[in-house]
């Protein structure tokens, strides 16, 4: 894989339940919403579980996921052609946690920070309502 190694960890507080955010994160039909910058396949489960595989693109670059962990605390993806690596997801009360590790081109922390960003806005917008 071409690229450099890359690794980021953040952390945010989040005006929502704990329930709100784990069908934010775990559940297709949400993560499409608050992901609106990246193309998902067809064929998605309701639920994302251990084992299930799906690809998405980033612009003109996918990203393969392989779903390793799938709690109603923690999502763990296993990431390869675009990106090396993983990117797990924990989340409570209030919180969420990101943290993404990989080599690639992609710069992995905006990526990052822009998800985080969308996620709290959506999140923000589904309390209002």
């Amino acid at each position: 894989m071409l690229g450099t190694f890359q690794q980021s960890q953040l952390r945010i507080e989040v005006t929502a339940s704990f329930d709100s955010i784990r069908d934010s994160l775990l559940y297709p039909k949400q993560l499409q919403k608050w992901l609106w910058f990246e193309r998902f396949n067809s064929g998605m489960p309701e639920q994302l579980h251990s084992g299930f595989a799906f690809t998405n693109w980033t612009g003109f670059v996918p990203i393969h996921h392989q779903v390793e962990v799938a709690t109603p605390e923690c999502l763990r993806l296993i990431l390869s052609q675009g990106i090396d690596g993983f990117h797990e997801w924990y989340w409570g009360e209030g919180w969420v946690q990101s943290r993404i590790e990989g080599i690639s081109l992609l710069p992995l922390n905006i990526g990052q920070t822009l998800s985080l960003f969308n996620l709290r806005q959506f999140l923000t917008q589904k309390v209002g309502n």
